[in-house]
């Protein structure tokens, strides 16, 4: 019997509803897939600092390279910590601003199981300490909050701390 409140499909609709269930939940189901070093940093929200001053620094570009690269990218929060007069001096040479940023990234790609204690050459020459204990990775004074952002041309490691490299003799 049909009442109005009884609903019933035949058994090909049915299945014509499933599937069109199925195929928007699917459309709503798509894993991102990884882009380069350069674009995961500019679609990252914490990193939105670094991702303007690596503009500035020209690097762009370089980042969207065939790589491999490792980045440590220190977060909004750490560049919120660096003296206003240091933030000033490496907007006004950007010789100084290219040393920083390539100081934060090393060629080829190491994931953070991948990392032992020792000294690793950073793109800008200078050697960045690494440690790890059990699960907490650490670079120089720095630590990494979140590891293995997976990249098409590397790995960025997040860190709560801005890299000032050694001076220049």
């Amino acid at each position: 019997m049909n009442t109005p409140s009884s609903f019933t499909l035949s058994s090909g609709r049915r299945a014509l509803l499933a599937t069109a269930l199925l195929a928007l939940m699917t459309g709503c189901a798509t894993v991102s897939t990884p882009v380069s070093v350069a674009d995961t940093l500019a679609n990252t929200p914490s990193l939105s600092t670094l991702n303007g001053l690596v503009a500035s620094a020209g690097l762009t570009n370089t980042l969207k390279g065939s790589g491999p690269f490792t980045v440590f990218a220190p977060n909004n929060d750490a560049f919120k910590a660096v003296p206003a007069k240091t933030m000033d001096d490496l907007a006004k040479h950007p010789e100084k601003l290219k040393d920083l940023l390539t100081y934060h990234v090393l060629p080829g790609k190491t994931l953070a199981a991948q990392v032992k204690n020792s000294n690793a050459k950073t793109v800008n020459g200078a050697e960045l300490a690494l440690a790890k204990a059990g699960d907490i990775v650490t670079v120089e004074n720095a630590m990494v909050t979140q590891a293995d952002i997976q990249a098409t041309n590397g790995v960025v490691h997040i860190i709560d701390t801005v890299l000032l490299p050694p001076a220049k003799k």
